[in-house]
């Protein structure tokens, strides 16, 4: 076997793991609280509050979760006009913060 071959193939299969473990970290960072929140409305008093969680979470149950992220991908553009193609927010592209996001709400 080609040793250059398996070596670029260890180096992309390594940039893809960074990638997915971002995803991972983020992913638990933002949802642990939305979680949280949304338990908490859950158990609100104020029928209100927990109506609209409720309306909440039969929207994020009853949809799959690839329906979620294009909504959130492609949402922006065709809903506002809002051009998300280049967009870059620090380190990361907008098809990162998209995933993060749709992951997120959805967990």
């Amino acid at each position: 076997m080609d040793k250059q071959l398996i070596l670029s193939t260890m180096l992309q299969l390594l940039r893809g793991f960074e990638f997915t473990f971002g995803i991972f970290v983020f992913t638990l960072l933002f949802s642990l609280p939305l979680g949280l929140l949304v338990a908490r409305g859950r158990m609100a008093r104020n029928s209100v509050i927990s109506t609209v969680v409720r309306i909440y979470i039969s929207i994020m149950r009853g949809t799959p979760l690839m329906l979620q992220l294009l909504l959130v991908y492609f949402g922006p553009y065709y809903l506002f006009g809002i051009s998300t193609g280049n967009a870059v927010i620090g380190p990361f592209n907008y098809r990162f913060i998209a995933t993060v996001i749709g992951f997120s709400l959805n967990y």
